[in-house]
């Protein structure tokens, strides 16, 4: 069973997420998602719109993700790889070459990102919809 995990917030789940999370478990057969805590996000400058809990909830409920654990840290990386016997670590392209530390461990793939959505755009799509 080839094992992949990748790294995220979701935060305002949106096609963007899903398709990543698709190509992702096209890569293997078990996606691990290592989904960043409400602590993590604070340490990072970010908060989320979600709670992790509610994240998390929704991360379940798609049929592309096998199993959920925290992202409390920049450094556990490593840890999970070898804990969740990973064979390949995906990331968005934005990552693109951050994350090749990893490669001693796993092979590292970096995906296109989905042009024209993110979960900055969404938020500030619905703020501005709310000033007017």
């Amino acid at each position: 069973m080839k094992r992949v995990i990748t790294y995220g917030t979701f935060d305002t789940l949106h096609h963007g997420h899903i398709r990543l999370l698709r190509r992702a478990k096209a890569e293997g057969d078990f996606l691990v998602v290592a989904l960043s805590t409400d602590e993590f996000n604070a340490t990072k400058g970010k908060s989320a719109e979600f709670s992790f809990a509610e994240r998390k909830y929704d991360l379940e409920a798609i049929r592309y993700v096998d199993l959920v654990i925290p992202e409390n840290s920049w450094d556990q990386k490593v840890k999970d790889v070898q804990l969740f016997d990973i064979d390949t670590f995906v990331m968005g392209d934005d990552w693109k070459g951050d994350f090749d530390f990893l490669k001693e461990h796993c092979e590292v793939v970096y995906l296109e990102r989905t042009p024209s959505i993110s979960s900055t755009q969404i938020r500030n799509t619905m703020k501005n919809k709310e000033k007017a």
